[in-house]
């Protein structure tokens, strides 16, 4: 006599006799209670993506304020990016009413590594509860060769954005190492260049505005599916590199030039910290193609970071790398305490690593890594003290420990 198979949701593996029901699917069942799960998930995401309300766009010194508890410093790049942003979002509630085209305000940040350029780009969409994804330019090919195509930057917002279309043409693109994909010399090449300039030129209408059909699922693995269309006019485009070496360029310009007698040199002028002073033309000279440059029109810096800064960054913003530590020996009971010496010498070591602020977090690693491994281990700590000599020597920690009652 044969056993009636007995069906059970794919997703729970509860059975069939203790649910209300199971809708099938291929190969696979999925139950009631999963489907409520399901609908619930989907509308929290949506909910998150839909808090941005651009009727209560809030002013740029607003924007800028919030970006100051996140991010110490660099604050003429906080200002124009609070300005692009209002800007960008004013455009998009009034250009319909009005018979003027106001031209997308799509930024280009430069700075070193580590200054805080992808962060500041993910906290502005943070502040604004808009859809954003970073996208790496160095992987970027044009379409029909290994890599990724450019309309692939376009799916990753779409599902950034709970697959909705609107939502979608509302939302931020960070594009990061966009200087990677500079010409190898400003001169125009015979070759195919699919990675540099060929990049750039695919880059134009979709950064500029355009009606692009994506694949709603990426291009390449699934060929079948029908296509949609994402308007990019008023996706905004924030562009980040750090164009090593475009303070040379800077420096030949600024320095002057000429021929004998007529030559006008500035012997002062220094090729280093000298960001502020960058022009498109400098730009274009660095490998960028003019069409390129035209859809970013604004371009900002960032500074720097000297030690002082680092150690600012170390202390300072409210989801600053001390503060996180902190919180960590808060879960174990345990004070955490950082001496002012030791907190010098993170900063001072993270200076010597010339990686911006990602070298406070591999050197604080560093230091913490054994005394988490065994803090957890001991009894009654009721408070871990780190001194300079913690950081340089590599000694263990004083600890305080809660006195015992008899």
């Amino acid at each position: 006599m044969n056993k009636e198979k007995i069906i059970a949701c794919s997703f729970c593996d509860s059975s069939q006799d203790k649910l209300d029901f199971l809708v099938e699917g291929n190969n696979a069942y999925i139950c009631n209670m999963c489907i409520q799960k399901a609908d619930k998930a989907l509308k929290s995401n949506n909910k998150k993506i839909s808090d941005f309300n651009i009727n209560n766009l809030i002013t740029p010194p607003k924007i800028k304020s919030k970006l100051d508890s996140f991010i110490v410093g660099q604050d003429v790049a906080k200002k124009t990016l609070s300005v692009a942003v209002y800007n960008h979002y004013k455009r998009i509630l009034n250009n319909k009413s009005s018979g003027i085209n106001i031209d997308k305000s799509n930024v280009l940040l430069i700075g070193p590594t580590g200054t805080g350029k992808t962060l500041l780009a993910k906290t502005l969409a943070n502040i604004l509860k808009i859809p954003f994804v970073i996208v790496d330019a160095t992987v970027l090919t044009e379409a029909g060769y290994v890599g990724e195509d450019v309309e692939n930057i376009l799916v990753r917002l779409f599902h950034e954005s709970g697959y909705d279309i609107e939502k979608t043409q509302k939302g931020i693109i960070y594009i990061d190492e966009i200087d990677k994909i500079a010409r190898k010399n400003s001169n125009p090449s015979i070759t195919r260049d699919v990675s540099g300039e060929g990049v750039q030129q695919s880059l134009l209408k979709i950064i500029e505005g355009t009606v692009a059909s994506i694949p709603p699922q990426g291009g390449r693995k699934h060929p079948e599916q029908p296509l949609i269309k994402i308007n990019t006019s008023e996706i905004l485009f924030i562009c980040g590199g750090t164009f090593d070496g475009i303070g040379e360029i800077i420096g030949r310009r600024v320095k002057g030039g000429g021929i004998g007698f007529d030559r006008n040199i500035n012997p002062n002028f220094s090729d280093k910290n000298n960001l502020s002073l960058v022009k498109v033309d400098d730009i274009i000279k660095y490998g960028f193609i003019p069409e390129l440059t035209g859809r970013l029109p604004i371009i900002t810096y960032l500074d720097y970071l000297d030690q002082q800064t680092l150690l600012k960054i170390l202390v300072e913003p409210t989801n600053s790398l001390t503060k996180q530590y902190i919180e960590l020996f808060k879960y174990d009971k345990i004070e955490l305490i950082f001496e002012k010496d030791a907190l010098n010498e993170i900063s001072r070591l993270a200076l010597e690593r010339k990686t911006g602020a990602r070298a406070l977090r591999s050197v604080i690693d560093e230091v913490m890594i054994d005394i988490m491994y065994d803090i957890p281990n001991k009894k009654n700590v009721k408070k871990c003290i780190i001194s300079k000599d913690v950081v340089t020597q590599n000694v263990f920690p004083e600890l305080v420990f809660y006195k015992k009652i008899a």
